[in-house]
């Protein structure tokens, strides 16, 4: 199946927008596993194991993996989301955004490597930096585009001069009708909103009407959940509505897997209760 494929049919059976973001910092480990890069697996498949009936996706980040040398455990983490929770899909969060044989050799060790359904990508070199990525039949391709740090607005949130035919545009603007159209291809790509600019993500929806949204930003960085759903979900145009600390760090003591599935329930039904009546 297609990555889109897989995140419809998990959306559908667990009734869920929620994606559970894994970005383990051994430091917030419970005892004994406080501190220990070894128990990676151990806390990241745990959460896995209490979560996987709730989630349309996992969203492992490449870098709290490699920081800790612990690439070896993000293989087998990936590995084990695909036993345990078969049809549930993988987004390696990772933002690549490179070109050529360098982009060649990224897109395989997202996909080839690690096993991914999805990978996040830059799209600021532009068609380039997502070709390579491309050639890996039904993987999904998740761009930046409206990103939910305070700093996005550097760029993204610039005024383009007037193309030929067309009028002004903000970056990210540009970036969504492109993924929408031309760069859409094999129809694999999807784009990145930040929860905590609704009125942008609505924006973004209406750009890229059909495309799926990766949403981070709701839980520990703010965004509201219930006016991220009314801005970015339509029927048949998935959202991704990611949490990471909010899950993952509920509970600090022996009891961490039991906390983060009761926070995760909470979050998906109150994704779930935002949705629009039609």
């Amino acid at each position: 199946m297609s990555f889109r494929d897989q995140l419809v049919a998990a959306q559908a059976r667990n009734a869920s927008m929620l994606c559970v973001g894994l970005d383990p910092e051994p430091a917030k480990f419970p005892q004994p596993w406080r501190g220990d890069p070894a128990r990676i697996f151990d806390f990241c498949s745990a959460i896995v194991d209490a979560t996987h009936d709730l989630v349309c996706a996992f969203k492992p980040q490449i870098a709290y993996f490699a920081a800790q040398r612990a690439e070896d455990q993000l293989e087998r983490l990936i590995a084990f989301i695909h036993t345990h929770a078969p049809g549930v899909p993988v987004i390696l969060d990772a933002k690549r955004g490179d070109i050529g044989a360098t982009a060649e050799q990224y897109a395989r060790e997202v996909f080839d490597r690690y096993r991914a359904d999805a990978v996040t990508l830059s799209p600021f070199m532009g068609f380039d930096s997502i070709e390579p990525y491309m050639r890996h039949g039904g993987k999904g391709l998740i761009l930046l585009c409206r990103t939910s740090n305070p700093g996005g607005s550097d760029l993204q949130a610039q005024r383009l001069a007037a193309s030929e035919g067309g009028g002004e545009e903000l970056l990210y603007e540009r970036i969504a009708r492109l993924a929408a159209g031309e760069w859409n291809r094999g129809g694999q790509l999807g784009l990145v909103v930040g929860a905590t600019y609704p009125a942008e993500v609505a924006r973004v929806r209406e750009l890229a009407p059909t495309l799926p949204l990766l949403i981070p930003g709701i839980g520990a960085q703010g965004g509201d959940a219930a006016a991220t759903v009314r801005a970015g979900w339509r029927p048949g145009a998935p959202i991704i509505v990611s949490s990471s600390r909010a899950v993952l760090y509920a509970s600090a003591g022996e009891d961490f897997a039991a906390a983060a599935r009761r926070v995760a329930l909470a979050t998906r039904d109150e994704l779930q209760r935002a949705r629009p009546a039609h």
